[in-house]
């Protein structure tokens, strides 16, 4: 059974984030775009003292991203993926152009991806985030 991880990673504060991962379905294999119906992102400011309180970002809450633009049925495998040989099948550049995704330097923050698949529960994708 594939393990659920949060992915780590750094970003500058107001900047962009391209966000990279590999994700694998309930059958083991990796997702492609005709997988999943619906995507949606919120990325969430984490407090300080305790990481399970979050409050979402303005302008970054529950933002649809359409299937086609975030799923390869592929693995990619470029300069952007130093994870492995095999590479990464989503790929998603958060748009920060009118609202910024990590307003704070040196806080944490959650972005959570809910997939929402053609057959069975919603998959999530995580990334945990510091601010720089």
């Amino acid at each position: 059974m594939p393990s659920a991880v949060d992915i780590r990673g750094q970003v500058f504060r107001d900047g962009s984030a391209t966000l990279l991962a590999r994700v694998i379905g309930g059958d083991g294999a990796s997702l492609i775009r005709s997988d999943i119906t619906q995507v949606h992102y919120t990325v969430y400011l984490l407090d300080h003292n305790d990481p399970n309180l979050r409050e979402a970002v303005e302008g970054h809450e529950e933002r649809e991203v359409p299937p086609a633009g975030l799923l390869f049925d592929a693995p990619q495998l470029d300069s952007l993926w130093t994870v492995d040989a095999i590479g990464y099948n989503f790929r998603h550049m958060l748009d920060v152009s009118a609202n910024a995704a990590f307003p704070l330097a040196g806080r944490t923050y959650l972005v959570v991806f809910k997939l929402t698949p053609t057959v069975g529960p919603v998959i999530l994708v995580r990334f945990r985030l510091t601010a720089i």
